[in-house]
């Protein structure tokens, strides 16, 4: 214990497990910006691959469809997920057995999840398609935001509320003008998590966009790509969706502590 009390030894542990996990993040950044046609020779600065991604249609088609996903199923599940929050915080003292199926989504492994979903779509006999694939993301995404604005509605004063609707408040009017502004942070916070969990996730993606491009997303057409090979290309897409999704966990986690950007 003595030794591990050295803030030297302390020191070179968190070094070592901060290079093990962004050292080859950093190289993939730096590839990226790779001059030369090999993914892993360094020829010379430039930005080249960054262009040839916007003439590239199936990243760009890909890239739309990711789009779509992302912001339906965000809206989607953080409406459903904020209005599942306050049910289940309301009800915290008979809803144990609730809260556990709620979240089981967090705890169940993805491939579990897809073919899940994947076996429901097929018993109700429907089509794969860019829609499922929507559905599929509102269900893992929900119970994300459930959990961010639940710890936000932790510290609210429900007392509040009942003072209200002792003034003669309508339930959606308190929900609209007391509640709502309370929970705010913690609502963006949760979107901005759900975008970037449905970015960049694929398995159950995969499982659930059936046949044809019209539903396929980014990470699937990375993965298509590189069971070929590492290019220079993908190199440079995985860094544009590496950088969206830290913009975004870092902009979650700032609101979810309480306050808006610039407050």
């Amino acid at each position: 214990m003595a030794s591990l009390a050295n803030p030297r030894l302390m020191l070179a542990i968190l070094a070592a497990v901060f290079a093990f996990l962004y050292v080859p993040i950093s190289v993939l950044v730096a590839l990226s910006f790779n001059d030369g046609g090999l993914p892993t020779a360094w020829t010379g600065f430039s930005t080249r691959w960054y262009g040839e991604l916007l003439h590239n249609r199936d990243i760009m088609s890909a890239a739309f469809n990711t789009l779509v996903v992302a912001v339906v199923s965000t809206v989607l599940a953080t409406i459903l997920g904020s209005l599942l929050a306050i049910g289940v915080e309301i009800r915290r003292r008979k809803g144990r057995f609730l809260e556990t199926i709620i979240f089981a989504p967090m705890i169940i492994p993805d491939i579990v999840l897809a073919i899940a979903l994947l076996s429901f779509f097929s018993l109700l006999n429907v089509t794969m398609g860019l829609h499922t694939v929507i559905l599929s993301h509102v269900v893992f995404n929900l119970a994300f935001v459930c959990s961010v604005v639940r710890a936000r509605l932790k510290t609210f004063d429900w007392s509040i509320v009942e003072a209200s609707t002792d003034l003669g408040a309508s339930t959606p009017v308190t929900l609209v003008r007391i509640v709502l502004p309370v929970m705010l942070p913690a609502v963006i916070a949760g979107a901005l998590l759900a975008f970037t969990l449905s970015v960049d996730e694929f398995i159950i993606a995969f499982f659930t966009a059936g046949a044809g491009r019209d539903s396929i997303t980014l990470p699937m057409q990375i993965f298509a790509m590189i069971r070929f090979g590492v290019t220079p290309e993908i190199n440079a897409l995985a860094t544009i969706v590496m950088a969206v999704s830290v913009i975004a966990l870092t902009l979650s986690q700032r609101l979810n502590r309480g306050g808006l950007p610039g407050q």
